[in-house]
């Protein structure tokens, strides 16, 4: 691992790219960066660029994160890119796929982009993971491949993994502080034995501004935590003394996660998105490794007591997060977009590119066999979907050439009786990602046609049935290739 020093390349007037610039980490880090930066803020959000005005020395870009194009156009002129982004919040009226794989799409559009506009360093605030990863689930495993993504480009990635962090407006901060304040007695499953280390949100923010612009750090990977590792049992007791109050708990033999998050979100307060994933954190051991950077961060860092205590009231509730009185505007636009995401992660075939995915989909699209559906490929790039025996078009997808680079493969939905929106209704992608093992089958900015409450039930049904049956095919043209038997379907 690279030595942590203080040497700086830039000058104070460089150019820094916030990705996530709104968030609970990304507000306190502009300003700490505002009075030596350029900072540009990223932000997919218009009314949250509206309620953050571009002053001397910030400005805010609009960026959809799933746009490659978009992010390249956010990412212009900066000199670093800091990405503090998740997908926990919904970016459209419905949404289909796992976070994980939202999260790891945005993370390789942002890498591709900032290699494309010459960035010279990402800087990426991710989360401890324990030492064995042979076994972890999914939420956990997400963040390995987000690193993964974001370093699979030329341009340096740094890498901070963090612990829990405690701050004003923090999301797991509010769910511990409300199952302290409403359960005077817990029963604890056996996992909330298990240690982590939680760090003041002011330590997280002077490690990030320590790498910012440091090429010490680059290709680096540092785990940071609070001076004191910690069970989710003593984070309990040791809120309820800040707050004054007396607490008993009970460790029982049991894991139960599943149970666990069900307390957690009858208690906490908190939606099942966010507290899944929080859950599935606590339960692993997930210690800082000894390392530079953790050695110059204790050297001033704040104890878990002085963080809460910073983040709370004088009742001991969480201090407002004021960019939770934008969310009803957020829903709002979202709602009125009224358009669909879509992603699904598929095995890539040995040997394939992601043209070769994309091929294979248009060749095994018309043998579908559905009564009612037929699809019929012209040209080798253009799919009409018509409805048996009328011959009317539902749907037209149409390759685009000029926006399909290696590893993207892009058709737009251009026409049909199910879109609407006009000459381009959506787009769908194939991305090969993680070093070319996997493909993500996107769909982005769809505009049905049919009312919402008919869609939900029938056409979106529709479109998942198709991508599983096509992942299943996939697989299997995998397994016939690794076993070296000859496939019907081959090229």
């Amino acid at each position: 691992m690279a030595e942590v020093s203080d040497c700086r390349t830039t000058d104070d007037q460089a150019t820094v790219a916030i990705a996530g610039a709104t968030g609970f980490v990304g507000t306190a880090l502009r300003e700490a960066l505002r009075s030596t930066y350029n900072l540009v803020g990223l932000t997919r959000s218009p009314v949250r660029a509206r309620a953050n005005p571009s002053t001397d020395g910030e400005s805010w870009r609009h960026c959809d994160l799933f746009d490659p194009y978009a992010v390249e156009d956010g990412l212009e002129d900066a000199d670093h890119a800091i990405y503090l982004v998740h997908s926990m919040l919904p970016s459209a009226r419905l949404t289909q796929g796992r976070v994980a794989d939202l999260d790891l799409l945005q993370a390789d559009n942002f890498a591709r982009a900032a290699e494309a506009q010459g960035v010279e360093q990402i800087l990426y605030l991710g989360a401890l993971v324990p030492d064995d990863t042979s076994d972890l689930p999914f939420p956990l495993r997400r963040r390995l491949e987000i690193e993964r993504a974001l370093g699979s480009t030329s341009v340096p990635l740094t890498t901070l993994r963090a612990g829990l962090i405690v701050g004003a407006g923090g999301t797991w901060l509010r769910l511990l502080l409300n199952l302290v304040r409403r359960l005077p007695a817990m029963i604890l499953p056996s996992w909330t034995r298990a240690q982590t280390q939680p760090i003041a949100r002011r330590d997280v923010v002077r490690a990030l501004r320590h790498c910012l612009a440091n090429p010490a750090t680059h290709n680096a990977t540092y785990d940071v935590g609070g001076p004191e590792p910690m069970s989710y049992r003593e984070m309990l007791l040791r809120t309820a003394d800040v707050l004054g109050l007396h607490r008993r708990t009970l460790t029982v033999p049991m894991e139960s996660p599943r149970l666990s998050k069900l307390w957690v979100r009858l208690f906490g307060g908190e939606p099942w998105a966010l507290v899944s994933p929080i859950v599935d954190s606590l339960r692993y051991q997930t210690r800082v490794e000894p390392n530079e950077m953790q050695d110059w961060l204790e050297q001033d860092a704040q104890s878990f007591e002085e963080a809460l205590s910073a983040a709370v009231d004088d009742h001991g509730r969480p201090l407002p997060n004021p960019r939770d009185e934008l969310r009803p505007q957020d829903d709002a636009v979202i709602q009125d977009q009224s358009v669909v995401r879509s992603v699904q992660r598929m095995p890539c075939p040995p040997d394939f590119t992601a043209r070769n995915v994309a091929n294979e989909y248009l060749r095994w699209l018309p043998r579908l066999g559905w009564p009612v559906l037929r699809v019929h490929v012209e040209h080798g790039r253009v799919a009409h979907f018509k409805l048996r025996p009328l011959g009317l078009t539902l749907l037209t997808l149409r390759f685009a050439a000029d926006r399909s680079p290696e590893g993207r493969q892009l058709f737009h939905v251009t026409g049909g009786q199910l879109a609407g929106g006009g000459e381009r209704s959506g787009r769908l992608e194939f991305r090969q990602v993680l070093g070319g093992d996997t493909i993500l089958a996107a769909l982005h900015d769809f505009s049905p046609r049919l009312p919402w409450y008919i869609y939900n039930g029938t056409q979106a049904l529709a479109h998942l049935l198709v991508m599983r049956r096509f992942r299943r095919h996939l697989e299997n043209l995998s397994q016939r290739q690794a076993s070296g038997k000859p496939s019907a379907d081959s090229r």
